[in-house]
């Protein structure tokens, strides 16, 4: 554990530390939680409340250019002197730019996301002396990927907000934990109580990543309208986007469903129409269909917008009741694992 942090009550029993120790070691903090790359919402003032509430916050740097990241990361480092990470987005025009401020800046974890992490960025990362962390949608991508030098994996299944993949955490969890042992491999998508962090650190996970339940920490500067949407919301209203026809594909973005969902697929229905009308071509209609949601998080996020925007949510929605402090929902996630910890020592004591 780092010296000096003062635990918002309660600690973490020594048998949760005894299990995520090689998370905690890895990240260079004293609990192995880390904060989802969620863009807009991931900035400066959350990112800073994880990781001082010990926690590793992760920065989204969404579609920033390099001068944009190293502004923030600079505004993250005059709030924190702790530890936390940044996500990059392998598609970005400027991946290697964007690299390299990280690396200038200190950044000590950089995530890659969006896609299969270049080997050339792979290299700069490490080279740099920065550990690369990146997205295990399977096994065999998983170990492709801890061939080719990464240092920790993230498993993220279908239950989590935003992009997502088509094989439920769960699952993935079964499929890779047992098998991945060489490098870290951190838990994602539908984690919104310490039971289940409990569970699958108990499976071997390092640790593990929650995005959703830090949407409506006081800390984070998402609209109070897309707080109260979330806080309003069940499990089942955050819905895989869905699509219209197999010849146009859409990549699944899971969110609350609002008015903005129905526009959605009315749109596919329009553009596949003209498709099949001869007044539109195909590539022309995928592009149309890719670009509707452009501004579409920030909509909500930022301005509040919730019945136009983007409303990216996670299962895990149905656990977040009210707003809380970031230390607060550490400790709750903390108290949920060390009493499920606790009951079983008990049990085992009585002979039960």
């Amino acid at each position: 554990m780092q010296d000096g942090l003062a635990f918002p009550f309660p600690t973490p029993s020594p048998a949760l530390s005894a299990l995520w120790a090689d998370g905690c070691a890895f990240l260079g903090t004293p609990t192995a939680i880390l904060g989802g790359a969620m863009t807009w919402v991931s900035e400066r003032t959350l990112v800073s409340a994880i990781s001082e509430a010990g926690g590793f916050g992760i920065l989204a740097s969404g579609s920033m250019s390099p001068e944009m990241l190293r502004a923030e990361i600079q505004a993250t480092k005059a709030l924190t002197a702790k530890p936390f990470g940044v996500n990059l987005i392998v598609m970005h025009p400027d991946l290697t730019a964007l690299a390299a401020v990280c690396l200038a800046e200190g950044v000590s974890h950089i995530v890659l996301a969006g896609g299969i992490p270049p080997t050339e960025t792979v290299r700069q990362i490490k080279d740099g002396g920065a550990k690369v962390v990146a997205f295990g949608p399977t096994y065999a991508f998983a170990r492709k990927l801890v061939r080719g030098g990464v240092d920790a994996l993230i498993i993220e299944g279908s239950e989590a907000g935003g992009h997502i993949g088509a094989v439920s955490t769960s699952v993935l969890a079964q499929e890779i934990l047992p098998l991945v042992r060489d490098v870290p491999v951190f838990v994602a998508g539908g984690i919104g109580r310490g039971e289940a962090m409990l569970a699958y650190l108990e499976m071997g996970a390092a640790g593990v990543q929650l995005g959703t339940r830090f949407v409506c920490a006081t800390e984070s500067v998402a609209h109070p309208n897309f707080k109260k949407a979330f806080i309003r919301a069940t499990a089942r209203e955050a819905q895989p986007s869905v699509q219209v026809d197999p010849r146009f594909p859409v990549i699944p973005v899971r969110a609350l469903i609002n008015q903005a969902t129905r526009a959605f697929q009315e749109r596919q229905r329009q553009v596949i129409s003209a498709v099949d009308a001869g007044t539109l071509d195909q590539k022309q209609a995928q592009l149309d269909i890719e670009h509707f949601w452009s501004g579409a998080l920030r909509r909500a996020v930022v301005e509040g917008d919730v019945q136009n925007g983007s409303l990216m949510a996670g299962q895990s929605v149905g656990f977040v009741n009210k707003e809380q402090a970031t230390a607060e929902i550490i400790a709750d996630l903390i108290a949920q694992a060390n009493s499920a910890l606790l009951s079983r020592a008990l049990a085992r004591a009585v002979g039960c």
